[in-house]
């Protein structure tokens, strides 16, 4: 049967604060904040099955309630696409285990429930949605445990949140994301917000990365002259704080922007723990703006979408710590097992409107203050950051690295 969309087939998320959002899940609901993460299909929430590695108290944790997914379910078969997996019985649930680049990890199983979503028009929907019921978390990297209760799986895949929403037709399979570099932003599905014009657009294309959005070949270049690095696969990825760039590719960007440092005044910071790649000033640096007149802009043309750009000015790729030193937040992916992927982390997609158009099979984007909501009936909820406005769900939270 066909689906007929109209523009109330839409969802508008405002962002406070960092990157996650609040979900209602359950009956009666409870909310639950999650990393929006568009480089994984799997949502999950922290779980008391009992829980191992959970960071939240026992009173903030999923507690599933005989809605388990059987392991004949098509769902887990793509949960499971590419690895080995056996379904012994039908009766059998359907576990799973999630990996990030950071080494941080979460296994559990697979429940079914109900979704509290509120549509642009004011309608109630309570789609019955699959999603992880984590029981054991791990975090071994050098950042703190995520302060959310999970990961909202935005990716391409069967499983993602967007898809299973498209599959039910509620909404087109289309995000978009505004991630202010002060905090803050905005998230929608459906195409109601894609402006009508300005949109860089980029083709999608197939990989062995089936799962997450890739584009390319696109070529790296420096203060607007060819690198040399061409032919670049990119992954987006709104879950991933830092930017991961291949041994090859690292070490090319971190050669010209050492060459272009020579002669002012930023000396290495060795004792800065926070990265491995920093400089120091005469005195401390309190924001990137401190710092930026020092650096080149990078940018990536598309040579096969008539070279079309992202730009990446150094607000992009660099980070300042609590001690004052600037520091590259680019990372050399080959070193955490990323092997010739590059990934397109947060930082570089701030302030900017990012579409994954997963209808017309493209990604694009274009500068924009992501401060400003689109013109959208706030209901009198203009400003308020919250659980309990009326109108929204409202993101929220703390964005750790994940890949």
């Amino acid at each position: 049967m066909p689906l007929k969309w109209n523009v109330f087939s839409n969802f508008f998320f405002p962002i406070c604060r960092y990157y996650s959002v609040s979900l209602s899940i359950g009956n009666p609901p409870k909310l639950f904040e999650l990393d929006i993460d568009t480089g994984s299909d799997l949502t999950w929430v922290q779980c008391d099955a009992p829980c191992t590695g959970c960071t939240k108290p026992l009173d903030h944790l999923y507690k599933p309630k005989n809605n388990l997914v059987p392991c004949t379910d098509p769902l887990c078969s793509a949960i499971h696409s590419g690895g080995s997996f056996q379904c012994e019985s039908s009766n059998d649930q359907c576990d799973y285990e999630v990996q990030y680049a950071d080494d941080g990890s979460s296994l559990g199983v697979l429940v079914l429930d109900h979704f509290l979503l509120k549509l642009m028009n004011g309608s109630l929907l309570r789609p019955l949605m699959a999603f992880g019921c984590g029981y054991d978390q791990k975090n071994p990297g050098p950042l703190p445990p995520p302060s959310t209760s999970g990961v909202l799986g935005l990716g391409n895949g069967k499983t993602s949140f967007i898809s299973q929403l498209q599959t039910l037709g509620i909404v087109k399979n289309v995000i978009g994301h505004c991630l202010s570099r002060l905090g803050g932003g905005f998230l929608f599905f459906g195409d109601h917000f894609i402006p009508s014009s300005g949109i860089s657009w980029t083709p999608m294309i197939r990989s062995s990365l089936e799962k997450h959005y890739s584009s390319g070949p696109a070529e790296l270049l420096f203060d607007g002259k060819p690198s040399g690095m061409k032919g670049l696969e990119l992954i987006f990825d709104s879950g991933s704080s830092y930017t991961y760039f291949s041994a090859q590719l690292y070490q090319a960007t971190l050669n010209l922007i050492r060459k272009d440092l020579s002669g002012k005044p930023l000396k290495d910071a060795p004792e800065e723990k926070a990265l491995s790649i920093c400089w120091k000033g005469a005195k401390p640096f309190k924001s990137v703006s401190d710092v930026k007149s020092y650096f080149k802009p990078l940018s990536l043309s598309f040579t096969k979408s008539k070279n079309v750009q992202l730009q990446l000015p150094p607000e992009g790729y660099l980070i300042v710590t609590k001690n004052g030193n600037v520091c590259l937040g680019i990372l050399n992916g080959t070193e955490v097992g990323l092997g010739n992927i590059e990934v397109i982390g947060d930082i570089f997609l701030q302030d900017k409107l990012v579409i994954y158009d997963n209808v017309n099979h493209q990604i694009g984007w274009v500068a924009a203050n992501c401060d400003r909501l689109p013109n959208v009936d706030r209901d009198n909820n203009e400003g308020l950051c919250q659980p309990f406005a009326t109108n929204y769900v409202i993101l929220d939270g703390h964005c750790p690295s994940r890949v």
